[in-house]
């Protein structure tokens, strides 16, 4: 299955395919990992992103659309892959359906205030990367303020501030959300309504997928 995972910025987009790609053992391609392979590598596209990065510009899609072929051509993509951060708008969408159709969109929908609040309850200790969630029990240091691994001092990520949450979700919801139309319109859209409860989340992303 080629897939897409879809979703706000803090909807768990990650989680959930860490635990997919182990269920359905097929690879997440990350755009920016493969970038950086394809560079590394000197491919005739990894040197063709590089002059756009190079002078500060960002890759076109069809040099980004070219690599994900490439990629998918390998053979741990036999039975799929799942795209992560990719495509993020329409025009994204529709070239990469020309060249390599996917098979489905998984959106993951959950409400912003959930996200601000799970975002905002963010600790990180920059000494070991640790990371923590006060508003989660589970997740919470064991002292308040204070690292359970090396006792370091634990930071609010500048990215987990509520004013930066916010504008990432209002970037989303203008340029990036509407790709569910698109592929709503294909008939490959999915959708699952998820909270704060992962099991319950895996369980529904499984009977969405069919899996």
């Amino acid at each position: 299955m080629k897939l897409v995972l879809l979703g706000a910025p803090g909807a768990g987009k990650g989680t959930l395919a860490a635990y997919l790609i182990e269920k359905m053992g097929i690879p997440s391609i990350s755009t920016g990992n493969m970038l950086r392979e394809a560079i590394k590598n000197q491919t005739e596209l990894g040197l063709s992103a590089k002059k756009y990065m190079d002078a500060g510009d960002l890759v076109p899609d069809e040099v980004v659309i070219g690599m994900i072929k490439e990629r998918l051509a390998k053979d741990d993509c036999a039975n799929g892959c799942i795209l992560d951060g990719f495509p993020r708008n329409i025009p994204q969408a529709e070239a990469l359906e020309k060249v390599v159709p996917m098979d489905c969109a998984l959106s993951i929908e959950i409400p912003d205030e959930t996200i601000v609040a799970r975002m905002s309850g963010r600790r990180v200790c920059l000494k070991c990367g640790a990371t923590y969630n006060v508003n989660s029990e589970a997740m919470a240091p064991k002292q308040e303020g204070i690292c359970d691994v090396c006792g370091d001092a634990l930071v609010i990520r500048k990215d987990d501030a509520p004013e930066t949450v916010l504008a990432r979700l209002d970037t989303y919801h203008k340029q990036t959300e509407p790709v569910k139309g698109f592929y709503a319109d294909l008939g490959k859209l999915k959708s699952i309504e998820i909270d704060n409860d992962f099991e319950r989340t895996k369980k529904l992303a499984c009977e969405a997928l069919g899996i």
